[in-house]
């Protein structure tokens, strides 16, 4: 385009859409924390194998036609054969069946106890952390009295005042025995998070108590809670194994990865039957190794100092 302007002739140019920047979107939190996860080999490698295992306990029924809880009486101690590849046990199960779907009683506990742990942490933690003063010294001495009592001996006494063995009375069992520690370190999370900007605006402002806790100081408490659930599964799986692996679990008839190491435990089983109880305690440790690692890479993902 050309114009004259005092005699002379002038070239201008008329801004072409190339030549317009455009505004840089800048991304979340959210997807910060996510891509510096993906980029955590062992994360990721985790991620991998917890869903294997999460599939091939789903997908049971597609690896093996017999049931893990009907026995078959003249095929016992078996050694694997090409119709149980994993062998028998002394009742009649088959071996495969049993690890396959004993996943779905370790994972489903695993997950509920730690959900509910978590929720009764939370709401006790908080109420001590946010409220403070006579009320966080009352409810705090009443979790210290719950850390005082051994584990094993709550789970024992509790097993027998309820006179029943099941799988959610096991959740619950160990739900209630184990949400003290989650509830103090939640009280502390609470103690940091009220003296922040946001909360003491939002009290300036006249929000309630409860509005407050809901919707300023738990949505700035959820990466914290991730990283604690995770973790929370990761013991959780370990506990359940090793509470069935001593008689305190499951009834022997529930599939249960501990239940099958304690069919196992005799020195003569142990010796020369790997292939029936090896399975059981691979699942095991690779579901811990790999909770554990996505446990470490939320952790370092949602951490503030980490760089994008």
């Amino acid at each position: 385009m050309y114009s004259l302007t005092s005699g002379a002739v002038i070239e201008t140019q008329k801004p072409s859409a190339a030549n317009k920047v455009k505004p840089v979107k800048s991304k979340s939190p959210t997807r910060l924390s996510l891509e510096r996860f993906f980029r955590n080999p062992l994360a990721v490698s985790g991620l991998v194998i917890f869903c294997i295992i999460l599939f091939l306990t789903i997908a049971a029924p597609l690896f093996t036609h017999f049931s893990p809880s009907t026995p078959d009486i003249m095929n016992t101690d078996s050694p694997p054969t090409a119709l149980h590849p994993l062998g028998t046990d002394g009742s009649g199960y088959d071996n495969l069946a049993r690890v396959l779907y004993g996943g779905r009683t370790d994972l489903t506990i695993a997950f509920v106890a730690a959900f509910a742990q978590i929720v009764l942490g939370v709401i006790y933690g908080g109420i001590s952390g946010f409220f403070g003063g006579w009320v966080d010294n009352i409810l705090m001495r009443f979790v210290d009295i719950m850390l005082n009592f051994p584990f094993i001996s709550l789970v024992l006494v509790l097993e027998a005042i309820f006179n029943t063995s099941s799988m959610w009375m096991l959740v619950l069992v160990v739900s209630i025995t184990s949400w003290p520690g989650t509830a103090r370190f939640m009280r502390g999370v609470f103690l940091q998070l009220r003296e922040q900007d946001y909360v003491v605006g939002a009290r300036t402002i006249g929000c309630s108590t409860w509005r407050i806790i809901f919707r300023h100081m738990l949505p700035n408490s959820t990466s914290i809670l991730v990283v604690l659930t995770s973790f929370t599964v990761a013991g959780y799986v370990g506990i359940n194994a090793a509470l069935s692996y001593l008689g305190l679990g499951v009834p022997p008839s529930t599939p249960s990865w501990g239940g099958m190491l304690n069919s196992y435990s005799d020195y003569l089983s142990l010796k020369t039957e790997p292939y029936a109880w090896m399975p059981p305690a691979l699942m095991i440790l690779f579901t811990i190794l790999s909770v554990n690692f996505i446990s470490d890479g939320l952790r370092d993902a949602f951490d503030p100092q980490s760089k994008a």
